[in-house]
């Protein structure tokens, strides 16, 4: 197993400032408490895409209607300049991943109109924002995903799951289709289900891998045709990921492109992502690995004028939480450089300016995400720290950025932030933010009759002198001369982090609401405080973090008269769930625990999970290899003192924390005869996401949390 030192290197973070704030939510008259059905209501910003000319931002927002148990995306746009934001499509089957064309005269999207989800191409005038009449360009059975327009408008990238061997004798185009349709409807219409299994990575996340692999293909944008771009690759081009930025980039001259691949015998067990460059203009070219890290590489992206690719770098074998470099790579040479090597924080997007001169990114800090510039040299200046920044797109006048902004009073909107470099001397560049302007409003009429409270961040000393951030929200209508309840929430990861954003699944915002101060730690293992505090949770999962959190409670305790510490309830998911479930058995201080998909017994856990890497990174090996270790830090074997009543959250479909681990938690619990109570939903995976599944999990986790501190 790779050794824990590779991730213990202690680096230095760049001193970094900015000038700029977020903007507050529109004052209004009287407000009140924000609802579910509010949170519902919430028109939801998607990713976006600015348009060459720097005139318009095309987006996607998504609709939720909670009677029909539906979530609908839709295109939107914006002008850059100032201006109302405008829906550009409505139909009932939703649209999404709109993208303009280079030359901006056309609009290319994903919609499943009848024959699953497919490219989709319209027309586009820049002058009036608007778009013409949409007609179907792909027709592949297997669907279509992930569009991005090749440089000279000719072609659309996109992404496909395929049966690797229906392109293995190099067929492609409408032969590969026709024997992945063929396959498709043999599966469909067979009447045994059985599984067969030879390898590990079997089931992912919330669905079985099975024969299938993900795949790049190249479409005509004259007639929609296409050819797999990995053909016969039994590996996930790009591999899954949660949310991350595309894997893969055009060259400018369009000729090439470098893309994700996990190109390893054992998916299960290695985080080793490659990047590979492929030329598309030999038909009988393969592709090329040009990273050589055993870590994780990402995002490669390369520079307007071709001479560079960056990409984000991880140098730890098998740790999927180590630091995210920014790497260039130079094209001529072939040799790589950390761009950044003594910035100690996860570089989390990255993203070209024209000129080729700097790069655009965004990293965790202190619970924000800064929006930074940094140059070939490494000189750092930071746009704006208000919130969490994200999808950053550099203009032409190489002094505004386009981005999404959240904070935890305002969910996702649009901004345009001005910079300048003329305030960098001497190799240290403050911020010098020129301002940052809203774009879009999509929430603002709703959110002006919402109490959303502030948050606050306190800071308290941990084991070790070790400074930890804590942040606190009161509810709306606060009285200072009453006592509150406390929901205590524990984030998951365990390399995550509360901080200044929005959510729609654990809404502190909404916790608050009916009447209880929220308290958030960020324990030993939270990101945005440098590697070294990130790695303090390595093979000391109930050690200090779980220190870390009680302290910071006890601070809160001590600084905020308001808070009533004989009613508290402690809650949290995934690492959250295993700290809840920890804490079952290490204090009573709590009046009651709400466990979402929490890790109960350690040794199951590792026998029903799919990504063993984490497990074995985390335990310092396996149950056979290191047993004490995974039983020092099994929260099943502290049962004897478990009395604190408990809610169990889990899902079938979660793959990542089996339901065994929530069933073995509820039945340990009814066995001793402590009040408890189990939520299960057959259709969800690690997430809730479905609203009106989402609406009964929030209604059940409060009302088990007032149950229990009602005095």
């Amino acid at each position: 197993m790779q050794s824990l030192a590779c991730a213990a290197v202690l680096l230095t973070a760049l001193s970094l400032s900015a000038q700029t704030s977020a903007p507050e939510p529109a004052a209004a008259g009287a407000k009140r408490p924000m609802t579910f059905e509010d949170l519902q209501k919430m028109r939801r910003l998607g990713d976006l895409e600015v348009s060459r000319d720097g005139k318009w931002v095309l987006f996607t927002a998504t609709d939720v209607d909670l009677a029909k148990n539906t979530k609908t995306p839709h295109l939107w746009i914006v002008p850059v300049a100032g201006g109302a934001e405008q829906p550009l499509t409505d139909s009932l089957a939703g649209e999404s991943r709109g993208r303009f064309s280079p030359d901006g005269k056309q609009i290319a999207f994903l919609t499943d109109r009848g024959q699953g989800q497919q490219i989709w191409l319209a027309t586009f005038d820049s002058d009036a924002g608007a778009m013409g009449e949409p007609r179907q360009l792909t027709h592949i059975s297997t669907e279509a995903d992930n569009i991005t327009w090749s440089p000279d408008g000719q072609h659309l990238l996109f992404t496909s799951a395929v049966y690797p061997d229906c392109s293995a004798d190099g067929q492609s185009g409408s032969d590969e289709d026709a024997c992945d349709k063929n396959r498709d409807d043999a599966e469909a219409q067979s009447k045994v289900k059985a599984k067969i299994f030879t390898s590990l990575l079997y089931r992912h996340w919330n669905h079985f891998t099975d024969d299938k692999r993900s795949h790049l293909f190249l479409a005509s944008v004259d007639d929609g045709s296409f050819r797999d771009l990995n053909p016969g690759d039994t590996h996930d081009v790009p591999p899954f990921s949660l949310g991350e930025p595309d894997g893969w980039d055009f060259s400018p001259d369009g000729k090439e492109i470098a893309f994700e691949e996990k190109k390893v015998d054992d998916p299960a067990l290695s985080t080793n992502v490659d990047i590979f460059t492929l030329r598309l203009d030999d038909p009988n070219a393969q592709p090329v690995k040009i990273s050589t890290s055993p870590g994780g590489d990402f995002t490669p992206r390369y520079s307007p004028d071709g001479k560079w690719i960056a990409w984000r770098m991880q140098q730890c074998a098998g740790y999927e939480s180590d630091r995210f470099r920014l790497v260039l790579y130079d094209r001529g040479t072939k040799q790589i450089k950390e761009l950044l090597p003594n910035f100690d924080r996860w570089v989390d997007e990255e993203a070209w300016s024209p000129d080729s001169k700097t790069i655009l990114m965004t990293a965790g800090d202190h619970g924000e995400e800064l929006l930074s510039v940094v140059d070939l040299s490494g000189k750092t200046m930071v746009l704006s720290k208000a919130g969490e920044f994200g999808d950053v797109h550099p203009l032409n006048d190489g002094k505004t950025v386009v981005a999404s902004q959240m904070t935890v009073r305002m969910p996702g909107e649009i901004a345009a932030v001005q910079y300048s470099w003329s305030h960098c001397e001497g190799g240290e560049c403050p911020g010098s933010g020129a301002g940052l302007k809203p774009l879009t409003h999509l929430n603002t009429p709703l959110l002006a009759q919402l109490d959303l409270p502030k948050m606050d961040s306190f800071w308290f000393p941990s084991i070790g002198k070790v400074q930890v951030q804590g942040f606190i929200l009161r509810p709306p209508n606060f009285d200072e001369h009453k006592k509150y309840p406390v929901k205590f929430l524990i984030h998951g990861g365990p390399q995550g982090a509360w901080g200044d954003a929005w959510s729609y699944r654990w809404n502190p915002e909404l916790f608050a609401a009916n009447g209880y101060v929220v308290v958030m730690i960020n324990p030993g293992g939270s990101t945005g405080y440098g590697q070294a505090f990130v790695d303090r949770v390595n093979g000391d999962w109930g050690g200090r973090p779980f220190i870390d959190l009680m302290r910071g409670l006890d601070y809160a305790e001590a600084h905020y008269p308001f808070i009533d510490k004989s009613r508290e309830c402690a809650l949290g998911a995934s690492y959250g769930g295993y700290m809840a479930n920890w804490i079952l058995g290490h204090t009573n201080r709590f009046k009651c625990i709400v466990s979402h998909d929490g890790m109960f017994n350690t040794e199951s856990a590792y026998g029903t999970t799919d990504e063993l890497w984490f497990n074995e990174w985390e335990f310092r090996g396996t149950p056979w290899t290191n047993r004490a270790l995974y039983r020092q830090w099994s929260p099943m074997l502290a049962e004897t003192h478990f009395k604190t009543p408990t809610l169990v959250v889990h899902s079938q479909l979660d793959y990542r924390l089996d339901v065994s681990e929530g069933y073995q938690l509820f039945d340990t619990l009814q066995r001793m005869k402590i009040p408890s109570k189990m939520l299960y939903f057959p259709d969800e995976g690690h997430w809730i996401l479905k609203p009106q599944n989402s609406q009964l999990w929030y209604k059940t986790v409060n009302d088990w949390v007032d149950q229990w501190t009602t005095p």
